[in-house]
């Protein structure tokens, strides 16, 4: 199912003064495909992504899901429809108390499934999200990917075409970030549900979003596919998220002159892995020393950086870069490190 949102806007009026969370914003989400919503805290995402079920009514603009504008359906009929948009927290929101049976056949019971379904769906759920031996457990006794993986199954309980994820995994470590990614990814391939999924950690975007928008101050100020946008960052705040997977910094005992350069050059796509120093140190009358290397993958993509330093003479140096700018699938950047 496809999202679109048409000028969309939201301003709170808190004390006198408003406060413009999202600023007019235009964004089309395809059925199907996994958006990202990346951003520091503030930036505007989670206001966004309640303004898709209309958890949050917009100050302006309308929200598009299929054929159905949300934002003139009476108050019935959008309870109905919401029962389509699943979507899943970052505190998992469980009944403790109760048993993870018990925590799915809430959400059941609260849509009027058919009572005499509801044991097959639930079984069905479980096996789903790997919990089919932890039915009778309390929520409370659950290890946190696994509270998670409970609440997958109760947003997919009414089977629905939207998924939305609102900080999902910042609570859990990177393993299990990993897995709940992966049953994420599973789930998108096996049921073709639609996911956004809103996070300010470039981990989860990377390794699960077929497109992305970077968010700052209540707007999307850079967007496109995943390998794309942070391949070639046009924003400061998205070559910080760049700069945060690679953590390059030049050694503070390194001084740098016109004879003492610090380099730093992105491989693109099936150039990363190739072993492109040896041809520097063969071509060029220069002292190189690699300082950081790092090969990531984005989407399966890889994307790599290399900082090293070249001493020698002001003219061979500057013949290397001259190499490097016309070799293709690789560039100098200057935002890493």
């Amino acid at each position: 199912m496809s999202i679109q949102l048409n000028n969309v806007s939201k301003t709170y009026h808190l004390k006198g003064r408003n406060v413009e969370a999202l600023k007019p914003t235009s964004l089309k989400v395809e059925t199907g495909e996994i958006y990202g919503l990346i951003g520091y805290s503030g930036a505007g995402k989670s206001t966004l992504v309640r303004l898709i079920n209309l958890l949050e009514k917009p100050t302006t603009g309308t929200v598009v899901v299929g054929d159905d504008n949300l934002t003139e359906l009476s108050s019935k009929d959008l309870r109905k429809r919401r029962q389509k948009i699943g979507m899943i927290f970052q505190q998992f929101n469980l009944i403790e108390s109760k048993t993870v049976y018990e925590n799915i056949e809430f959400v059941l019971k609260a849509s009027k499934y058919n009572k005499k379904d509801v044991p097959k769906r639930i079984e069905e759920l479980l096996k789903l999200v790997g919990l089919s031996d932890k039915s009778s457990i309390n929520a409370a006794n659950l290890s946190g990917g696994q509270k998670q993986r409970v609440g997958i199954a109760r947003a997919l309980a009414n089977n629905p075409d939207i998924l939305l994820c609102d900080e999902a995994t910042s609570a859990l470590d990177p393993d299990t970030t990993k897995s709940i990614l992966n049953l994420l990814k599973s789930i998108n391939r096996t049921l073709g549900i639609t996911i956004v999924i809103i996070t300010h950690e470039m981990e989860v975007i990377k390794e699960i979003a077929d497109r992305v928008g970077v968010m700052s101050a209540g707007e999307i100020i850079e967007s496109g596919e995943t390998y794309n946008v942070f391949s070639h960052p046009k924003e400061e705040i998205t070559k910080d998220f760049v700069q945060e997977i690679y953590n390059f910094e030049v050694p503070a005992q390194i001084k740098e002159s016109p004879q003492n350069q610090v380099i730093t050059i992105q491989f693109l796509s099936e150039n990363a892995e190739e072993n492109y120093l040896n041809q520097l140190y063969r071509d060029f009358d220069l002292s190189i020393s690699i300082l950081n290397g790092r090969i990531e993958y984005i989407k399966e993509k890889p994307l790599g950086f290399l900082m090293f330093q070249v001493s020698g003479k002001v003219e061979e140096i500057e013949r290397l870069k001259t190499h490097i700018d016309n070799t293709g699938g690789i560039e100098r950047v200057g935002y890493i490190g």
